[in-house]
């Protein structure tokens, strides 16, 4: 099992004719049983193809070219663009949106996540490389090239969700060298604003029984970490939860981000101290390197098993 997607899960690339997506539809086709794009869309491109997809200049021809509902969307558009090729993706139908593009207005990026809640659709992103599904699918450009991505995930029981596409892979990566493997990895996204924050994802991955154990990798900056905490305890979650916090280093230097957008400390709450703390507080163990990683989650799975 996994979350979000599997191998019967279509989807539609927005942008699809610029170069980054050129090269991200062919990563996707190329992965696992190969993605099922069924179409992209880029105004006044009716006609084309990328790689054997059909592009259309709207999302309601891909629709219905289709001949029925579409699951979900990748979208490459410029940030100008981005929220309403959103609007248009959901409004015809899809429930899951992987945004990519990053430097989004967060009015924007507010919107839209509004937009998705009323319609019943959900946001992974923005600024994010998106899903996968070891050696099944993935849904953007997480884990680059196929033959890299098959390299660092491998199928098992541990669900990953990571705020930096590239630490997605890294800790993954650092799993499957220690026998772990994925169950489904998401790449959330840096940005103040995502559609779908770790304890949106927790729900999926409780009720995932593949799913043995979770890994994070989480920045200062931000209330995702406390919201995280807050449900872990609340609903007393079946699955162990091992963290790696980046950026310690910023609580010695106030009013400094670094990378993402959502790495900016407004307040005590958002250090990586106290963060750290309120993830102890609700169980969750923080690594100090990542190649601890590992090794926790197999001390955490044995605990289990012996209980």
């Amino acid at each position: 099992m996994s979350i979000l997607i599997g191998a019967e899960t279509t989807f539609i690339v927005q942008g699809i004719t610029g170069r980054e997506a050129v090269n991200l539809t062919r990563e996707c086709l190329d992965y696992g049983a190969g993605a099922r794009i069924v179409g992209g869309v880029t105004p006044g491109r009716l006609g084309r193809e990328v790689h054997g997809v059909p592009v259309f200049d709207t999302v309601a021809q891909a629709v219905e070219a289709h001949g029925g509902p579409i699951d979900g969307s990748v979208v490459t558009v410029p940030p100008a663009f981005t929220r309403d090729a959103v609007v248009e993706a959901i409004a015809n139908g899809v429930k899951l949106v992987v945004i990519v593009t990053e430097r989004i207005p967060r009015g924007d990026v507010a919107q839209m996540v509004e937009f998705a809640d009323e319609h019943g659709a959900r946001i992974i992103g923005p600024n994010c490389l998106g899903i996968i599904v070891p050696d099944v699918i993935k849904m953007g450009g997480i884990g680059g090239p196929a033959k890299d991505a098959a390299k660092s995930y491998s199928p098992g029981p541990v669900g990953v969700i990571s705020r930096s596409g590239g630490m997605t892979t890294e800790m993954s990566s650092t799993l499957t060298a220690a026998g772990l493997g994925q169950s489904t990895a998401v790449s959330i996204g840096g940005d103040a604003i995502i559609g779908s924050t770790y304890a949106e994802l927790m729900p999926l991955f409780e009720a995932d029984e593949e799913t043995q154990a979770i890994v994070i990798y989480t920045e200062p900056g931000g209330r995702m970490e406390a919201q995280l905490s807050e449900w872990v305890t609340e609903h007393n979650s079946r699955l162990p939860v091992v963290a790696f916090m980046a950026g310690r280093f910023m609580d010695e230097m106030p009013g400094m981000s670094f990378g993402h957008a959502g790495t900016i400390v407004e307040g005590k709450e958002d250090t990586a101290t106290e963060k750290i703390a309120r993830l102890a507080e609700a169980g969750i163990t923080v690594a100090e390197e990542i190649s601890e990683i590992p090794d926790l989650v197999k001390t955490k799975l044995a605990e289990r098993t012996t209980a």
